[in-house]
C-alpha cells in the first residue's frame, strides 16, 4: 500500500469512528545502543550513600502508606471515582512488527473491542486473524469486554500487534 493510500485510509477511518489517529515510525535500534553506551559512566561512591533527604523521602512514603490504611472503603472508592472522573482520554499506542506505531485517543469508558474493530479497518491484511498483547511478560489480551480504565490502559498504554498465523 503506498503512503498516500494509507493516509487516505487512516483519515477516513478517523472521521468514521471519531477518534484522533496518528502514525509514527520507531527510530532505529542503533541510536538507542549508542545512547546506552554513553550513559555507562560510573558514579562516584558517595553517590550511593544514604542521605538525610533519602531518609525523609522513605519515611514520607511509609507514612503515606499508613494513612491509606486508615481510610474507610467508601473513602477509597470515592477517591478512585474522583480520579476516574478527571481522566477524559486514554492514549493507546499500538506497535506493529514493522516498527510503525499507531496512536489512537479513546474515551476511558470505551471497550477494548472498539480498538480491535479500529485495527481491523486500518491494517493492511484484515483477512488474517490478529491479536494484541502487552509485555513484559507477554500477555495476550483476551477479554475484549473490559473498558480501558479497568484494563489498566488509562491514561495511556502501549500494546503490541501480531498476526495469529499458525507456524508452518
Amino acid at each position: 500500500m503506498d503512503p498516500e493510500e494509507a493516509k487516505a485510509k487512516l483519515s477516513s477511518v478517523s472521521r468514521e469512528l471519531g477518534h484522533e489517529i496518528r502514525v509514527f515510525t520507531n527510530p532505529a535500534t542503533s541510536e538507542t545502543s549508542n545512547a546506552a553506551s554513553a550513559s555507562s559512566v560510573e558514579e562516584p561512591d558517595d553517590f550511593y550513600d544514604f542521605t538525610p533527604e533519602d531518609y525523609y523521602r522513605v519515611m514520607s512514603d511509609k507514612l503515606g502508606a499508613q494513612s491509606q490504611v486508615l481510610k474507610t472503603r467508601k473513602m477509597r472508592e470515592a477517591e478512585i471515582a474522583a480520579r476516574r472522573a478527571r481522566i477524559t482520554k486514554a492514549v493507546i499506542r499500538v506497535r506493529f512488527p514493522d516498527n510503525y506505531i499507531l496512536e489512537i485517543k479513546f474515551n476511558p469508558s470505551e471497550k477494548i473491542l472498539s480498538l480491535m474493530n479500529l485495527l481491523g479497518k486500518v491494517v493492511a491484511r484484515p483477512d488474517l486473524p490478529f491479536y494484541i498483547y502487552t509485555t513484559p511478560p507477554k500477555e495476550r489480551i483476551k477479554d475484549m469486554s473490559k473498558d480501558f480504565y479497568s484494563a489498566g490502559f488509562v491514561p495511556g498504554a502501549i500494546v503490541y500487534f501480531s498476526y495469529d498465523v499458525p507456524k508452518g
